[in-house]
């Protein structure tokens, strides 16, 4: 693990948006090689599959798909450098991977939706309007 530890550091600008594409591609490789070894720090074989944290790396890169601007996209790297480094470190605790990457930004409507079959009118608009 301590190579993708000394593989995230920051890399000068990207000349071109091919370049930074490059360095995309590099960034998700790196993501993907340090799985196992996320999986295993923070104890997710009983909540998620590798592949699962694949799949959420994957939406993650691919929210951006449409920036062209080099720079802007180097910059989108280095934050998700510095949030993988974060993950690797163990500067974050279960529940932030779980919330973030395994339930997602949904996950709280999801719950939300379930529990309020019983509600009065009032909770269920009250609900729909601060959690949609």
């Amino acid at each position: 693990m301590s190579q993708i530890l000394k593989s995230l550091k920051v890399p000068p600008n990207s000349a071109s948006l091919e370049e930074a594409r490059t360095r995309t591609f590099e960034f998700f490789r790196m993501c993907c090689r340090s799985i196992p070894h996320v999986m295993e720090i923070y104890n997710l074989h009983d909540v998620v599959s590798p592949s699962q944290l694949r799949s959420a790396a994957a939406a993650e890169v691919r929210k951006n798909a449409n920036v062209t601007n080099p720079k802007v996209i180097d910059m989108l790297l280095f934050k998700g450098m510095e949030e993988l480094m974060n993950i690797v470190n163990q500067s974050k605790q279960r529940h932030h991977i779980v919330g973030q990457y395994v339930v997602g930004n949904q996950g709280l409507v999801q719950d939300v939706s379930g529990k309020d079959r019983d509600a009065s009118n009032f909770l269920k608009k009250f609900y729909s309007s601060n959690y949609s």
